[in-house]
């Protein structure tokens, strides 16, 4: 058999906060073939405002669907509220208020919560790790889904589930190769016969730059300005520390050793 194309997205499965939308797709096939290969579903992270203070935990709100509702086969009426302490963090597992027994009724809904702070979203009854938001395409991360239900899968940059689409060296998503330049330059100056100290001029980092390393072995010091003519790094006669610095929209990081040697990397883009 083969695979219909996708139908389009649904909406988020939270009103607020981190959620999973899905998509599905139909196997077309006769009664003589073989069924089609691959899933049916496709899932996608998707981030929307926070939520307002006050508002109901999404796990909370479905246990308390089924308040003063029969249940176990008898008349008895409880108050649900949701129970971390059971095995599987993907199972709706409900403590009854005020006794000492839960119960579980079944699956949470995709995009909830695996446990109480933690940023691990439950999709298809797994525990999908490190579901942090995306980000716009090209935020590169490595979450995977975890259980009992087949292999870990990875999400892709582009925020769906197995895809595994990455980001090219520019940080672009699914852009395929060939969309950046690699730049590479090399700076060589003489000393000047006598007494000149000063500041020589490099190179510019133009904006949209990525994954930048400027290094730098001898009796000098890199220095590094905004473009507003404001000194970022060892700028004005004074020598900067090593460490974390923020400039032109990106982290960073500036290391010195003992022998002279200095970097300067940041992921980009600038």
């Amino acid at each position: 058999g083969t695979w219909g194309s996708w139908g389009p997205w649904s909406s988020c499965s939270n009103s607020c906060g981190d959620g999973v939308a899905l998509r599905s797709r139909r196997c077309q096939r006769t009664s003589e073939e073989q069924p089609c290969t691959g899933d049916p579903r496709q899932y996608r992270l998707c981030q929307l405002q926070g939520c307002p203070s006050g508002s109901v935990p999404f796990r909370a709100m479905q246990c308390s669907l089924y308040d003063n509702r029969p249940v176990l086969g008898t008349s008895a009426r409880y108050r649900w509220v949701p129970f971390h302490g059971a095995p599987n963090l993907c199972d709706l597992n409900c403590l009854a208020e005020g006794h000492n027994f839960y119960y579980s009724f079944g699956r949470v809904l995709d995009g909830t919560r695996c446990s109480p702070g933690s940023p691990d979203l439950c999709v298809g009854g797994r525990c999908l790790v490190g579901a942090g938001p995306p980000g716009h395409p090209g935020t590169p991360g490595t979450p995977a889904l975890r259980g009992c239900l087949g292999s870990p899968q990875s999400v892709g940059c582009d925020g769906i589930l197995g895809s595994g689409a990455r980001p090219d060296a520019c940080g672009h998503c699914g852009s395929g190769h060939g969309s950046c330049v690699l730049v590479h330059r090399l700076f060589q100056g003489t000393d000047p016969s006598s007494g000149y100290f000063g500041y020589v001029n490099v190179t510019k980092i133009p904006a949209g730059a990525t994954n930048i390393k400027v290094s730098d072995k001898s009796r000098n010091y890199l220095a590094l300005m905004a473009s507003d003519g404001r000194y970022v790094l060892n700028g004005d006669w004074a020598i900067a520390w090593p460490g974390p610095y923020e400039a032109a929209g990106t982290l960073l990081t500036y290391s010195r050793a003992p022998d002279g040697t200095e970097s300067l990397e940041a992921p980009g883009p600038t």
